[in-house]
């Protein structure tokens, strides 16, 4: 018999050993990570057991008491299997927690997909449930990413910036203080989107103290040792993701860009099976920033997408 219980601190070691072993987990569900952000979401994660053994977990937050979402402060949710489950398991999983919902109330889950990249062994289950509950898709947005033992060529607009890089003399450099790229990035979110980073830099250096092996910062510097471009990089078993991208006017002119991205997909993070380059769409998935996508393109990568679907409890 299956049984769900919602997530509690007593719980985080429970919680933390099964992540460590789940198929399709990576680092961004330890609960270190998740609970930098407490304060802005209301935590709603459920444990989900059989035989007093925790088969699956399900990250989430909820908003209003009503709604469910697995989990805002996260690129991507979904629910944390082990290698030992099988597809009947899971859709009595999804009948289990919406039969929990429901008797609290609570009338859907969002639910975003975690992308097939990062799954350790195949991990697609959940789309068969959600079909299976008729859920209703309600964003698709595309990410660009590199297959690296099977890469497709730079592009001779890419090629052209990595020859200009070599003659501008650029250094790449790995670095643990986040100050100098911060700067450049804050700038250009707010000039070009009127935003912020997600993190900000005290979030930032928090999370690479907690992880060190899975957040990285590389900047590059001019011959002159100053700063034009830079990216932060969140590294799975599966997949080396940059989750952070940016530069300076004279780098753009530079070909930093490609000299980094060059460097880090074929010499840095050769060995890790995919290099994902993020999502270049916005409103769910319904505006597509062409110009974003035309750059990750142009380095290689390719689409894969990532979901969201609308769980109906009632």
């Amino acid at each position: 018999m299956i049984s769900i219980k919602k997530y509690s601190v007593e719980d985080k070691n429970a919680w933390d050993d099964f992540v460590a072993k789940s198929k399709n987990a990576t680092f961004l569900f330890f609960r270190d990570y998740m609970d930098y952000h407490a304060d802005r979401f209301q935590d709603y994660s459920l444990m989900v057991y059989k035989k007093e053994k925790i088969i699956a977990l399900f990250p989430a937050n909820i908003i209003d008491d009503n709604i469910i979402y697995s989990h805002q402060g996260l690129t991507f949710g979904g629910l944390l299997l082990s290698v030992q489950s099988t597809t009947t398991e899971v859709i009595e999983i999804f009948e289990q927690i919406c039969r929990y919902a429901k008797d609290l109330h609570i009338n859907k889950i969002i639910y975003k997909c975690i992308p097939y990249i990062y799954h350790k062994y195949p991990a697609q289950e959940d789309l068969y449930a959600l079909f299976r509950l008729k859920a209703q898709r309600i964003a698709c947005s595309i990410s660009s990413a590199i297959i690296q033992s099977n890469q497709i060529a730079f592009t001779e607009l890419r090629k052209r910036g990595l020859k200009k890089a070599k003659q501008n003399e650029l250094i790449i450099e790995k670095q643990n203080n986040f100050d100098l790229f911060w700067k450049i990035l804050t700038v250009n979110l707010r000039e070009k989107y009127n935003t912020n980073p997600v993190h900000s830099l005290e979030e930032i250096a928090f999370l690479e103290n907690k992880f060190p092996e899975n957040i990285e910062h590389y900047l590059v510097l001019s011959k002159e040792k100053e700063p034009v471009a830079g990216t932060v990089m969140y590294i799975s078993d599966q997949v080396a993701r940059v989750q952070y991208i940016s530069t300076t006017i004279e780098g753009r002119n530079m070909g930093a860009l490609d000299f980094l991205f060059y460097n880090l997909v074929n010499n840095v993070y050769k060995n890790k099976p995919y290099f994902d380059f993020g999502q270049s769409t916005e409103q769910m998935g319904d505006y597509l920033n062409e110009g974003l996508i035309f750059q990750k393109e142009g380095f290689g990568g390719r689409g894969v997408v990532y979901e969201m679907y609308d769980l109906s409890t009632q």
